[in-house]
C-alpha cells in the first residue's frame, strides 16, 4: 500500500489508512497530536464494500471533534464572540484576534473529516482527496483575500506558509528530535524530490521580474507570464500525483510498521462534516480578512508581517505540533512528509490556483512578488537543500533552520511595501 507522506501528504492527516502518530493512552498524548479521529469502540468493525468501518454515535463524533483536542478545542469557545465582534463592530483588533483563534481548531477539524472521507475510498482516490483538501484552509483564506482585493495578504500568506513549514516546522522537527536522538535518518529520495519541486516554483516567481518593475502591477506581460507559469505549475503538480499514486508507489511504501486504520464514521457523516466545516472556515476567514486593514492601522504591524508570519499560524498550528511530536518518536519520514509535503503542495497547487482564480474573477493576481521576498525564498530553498544533502539530521541543523526563520520574521516586521 502506498504512503502519501513523503511528497504530497498534508500534515493534517499524517498517515492515510495508518494508525497513530501518538501513544494510545490519551493522557500521554501531546496537545494537537491525534492517534486517530475517534476512540475505537469495543464492537467489531463493520464492512461496507471493501471499507472497514467502525460506527460511532453522533454524541461521540461531537465529543471527539469539539472537546477531544485539549487546549486546541478550547479555542472554539471564541467562535460566538468572533461573530458578535464582527456584527457589533467591536473594533478591528478584536475581530482579527477572535476570528484568528477560532480558525485554528476549525483547521484541525477540517483535516479530521478529510482523513475520514479518504478512508472510505481506495488508495488513489483517497490520495486525491487528501491532496485536494489538505490545504483547504490556505485556499479559502487566500481566495477570500483575493476577492477582497487584498493581493498583498494573499502573496504574504502563501509565501509565509511555505517559510513556516520549510524552516520553522522542519527545523523544530530536527531540533527536538535531535535532543532525544543523537542522529536521525530520513528518506533521501522524497526529500530530494520535494526540494527539486520547490526550486521549480522559485523559477515561476522569478520569471515576471524581467518584464516589469515591482510597481507595474497591471502590465499585461506580467499577467500573461504569471498565468502561463501557473498553468505549468499545476501541470507539474498533476504529474506529481501520477508519480506518487500510480507509477512509483513502491518507492514510498510505509516503513514504520504501523497498522491499518479503519473509518470511524460513515461516508455521509464525513461528507456533511467536511462541507459544514469548510463553510465555517470560509465565514470566519472572511471576517478575518475584512479586519486586516483596521488591525494593521491600529497595531502598527506591517501587512507583510501579518500575511507572512501571523496568517499561516491559522492553518498550520496543529500540524506543527504533530510534526514535532512524531519527530521526537523518531518517525522522521512522517515528520518530513508533514513539513516538506505541505510546502510542496502550497507552491505547486495553492499558489498557481490563486492566479487562475484571479484570472477568472478579473483580479490581477500575479506571481510578481516583491524582489526581496523572492530572494529570501530562493535562499531558504538553498539553505534547506544543503541541510538535506545528507540523509541524516541532528539538533544543530534544526537550530540553524529555526534561526533562519526568526531572522526572516525580523526582516518582515520592518518591511514596508506599498499597498496594492
Amino acid at each position: 500500500m502506498s504512503d502519501l507522506r513523503p511528497i504530497i501528504t498534508n500534515s493534517r492527516q499524517p498517515a492515510r489508512r495508518l494508525v497513530s502518530v501518538g501513544p494510545e493512552d490519551d493522557a500521554e498524548r501531546a496537545p494537537g497530536e491525534r492517534m486517530s479521529f475517534f476512540h475505537v469502540n469495543d464492537t467489531e468493525p463493520e464492512t461496507i464494500g471493501d471499507v472497514s468501518y467502525e460506527p460511532s454515535s453522533v454524541a461521540q463524533v461531537l465529543r471527539e471533534t469539539v472537546l477531544g483536542k485539549g487546549p486546541i478545542s478550547w479555542c472554539l469557545a471564541c467562535a460566538p464572540f468572533a461573530l458578535l465582534s464582527f456584527y457589533f463592530r467591536m473594533g478591528a483588533t478584536w475581530v482579527f484576534w477572535l476570528n484568528f483563534i477560532t480558525m485554528i481548531p476549525l483547521a484541525s477539524i477540517l483535516g479530521d473529516f478529510t482523513e475520514e472521507l479518504a478512508l472510505h475510498t481506495n488508495d488513489t482516490i483517497g490520495g486525491l482527496i487528501n491532496a485536494s483538501f489538505g490545504n483547504a484552509v490556505e485556499v479559502v483564506v487566500a481566495i477570500n483575500a483575493l476577492l477582497a482585493g487584498e493581493i498583498r495578504v494573499v502573496q504574504g500568506s502563501l509565501l509565509g506558509s511555505i517559510f513556516s513549514n520549510l524552516l520553522l516546522v522542519l527545523g523544530s522537527c530536527f531540533f527536538f528530535g535531535g535532543l532525544r536522538h543523537q542522529e536521525q535518518s530520513f528518506n533521501a529520495t522524497a526529500a530530494s524530490a520535494n526540494m527539486g519541486l520547490l526550486a521549480l516554483s522559485s523559477i515561476a516567481l522569478v520569471l515576471p521580474t524581467p518584464f516589469a518593475e515591482y510597481y507595474e502591477l497591471h502590465d499585461e506581460q506580467v499577467l500573461m507570464v504569471s498565468r502561463l507559469a501557473a498553468v505549468f505549475l499545476l501541470c507539474m503538480y498533476a504529474q506529481l500525483l501520477v508519480f506518487q499514486l500510480h507509477t512509483h508507489t513502491n518507492m514510498f511504501q510505509n516503513e514504520e510498521g504501523e497498522d491499518e486504520q479503519s473509518a470511524k464514521i460513515s461516508m455521509t457523516v464525513a461528507v456533511f462534516g467536511l462541507l459544514v466545516t469548510t463553510l465555517l472556515v470560509a465565514l470566519f476567514s472572511n471576517f478575518l480578512v475584512d479586519s486586516i486593514d483596521g488591525f494593521t492601522e491600529a497595531s502598527g504591524i506591517s501587512r507583510t508581517f501579518v500575511g507572512i508570519v501571523l496568517i499561516p499560524i491559522v492553518g498550520n498550528a496543529v500540524e506543527h505540533i504533530t510534526a514535532v511530536t512524531v519527530a521526537m518518536k523518531n518517525k522522521m519520514d512522517l515528520a518530513m512528509g508533514i513539513a516538506l509535503g505541505s510546502s510542496t503542495q502550497i507552491s505547486l497547487l495553492v499558489v498557481p490556483l490563486t492566479v487562475i482564480v484571479g484570472w477568472v474573477a478579473g483580479v490581477d493576481m500575479t506571481l510578481n512578488f516583491p524582489h526581496f521576498e523572492i530572494a529570501l525564498y530562493i535562499l531558504s530553498i538553498f539553505t534547506v537543500s544543503i541541510v538535506l544533502s545528507n540523509p541524516t539530521c541532528n539538533w544543530l541543523e534544526g537550530s540553524l533552520l529555526i534561526t533562519t526563520y526568526i531572522m526572516l520574521a525580523v526582516g518582515f516586521w520592518y518591511e514596508k511595501i506599498e499597498n496594492y
